[in-house]
């Protein structure tokens, strides 16, 4: 998935969008060798030595990897394991949303 979402990174460098990641390799020096190969720009998480039994995961109830969720601006799942296109068409459906007005103001 690391190919489209730098694509869909560049894509988006002007909009509100943030990507953000969850890794869960045990191995923090390979999680971050591979990141920087696979040229990873975005804000990424590890989970720490316990991977998939991390807090991140276990707090999110993640069962599957990769678990892909789209969250609008006020902090509502949208979309979830929507993959390449899909993922695209999502984001960018939430973007128009948000930019017609008429997306709720994000809750304070």
């Amino acid at each position: 998935m690391i190919p489209h979402e730098r694509s869909l990174v560049a894509l988006l460098k002007d909009e509100p969008f943030a990507l953000i990641g969850i890794n869960s390799d045990r191995d923090l020096v390979e999680y971050r060798n591979q990141a920087t190969l696979q040229g990873v720009t975005w804000r990424s998480f590890w989970c720490g030595e316990s991977g998939t039994d991390g807090l991140i995961p276990t707090a999110w109830n993640v069962t599957n990897w990769p678990t892909v969720y789209v969250i609008d601006v006020n902090g509502v799942i949208r979309f979830k394991d929507v993959r390449e296109e899909a993922l695209t068409a999502a984001v960018q459906s939430l973007l128009a949303t948000l930019k017609s007005g008429n997306a709720a103001s994000p809750k304070k």
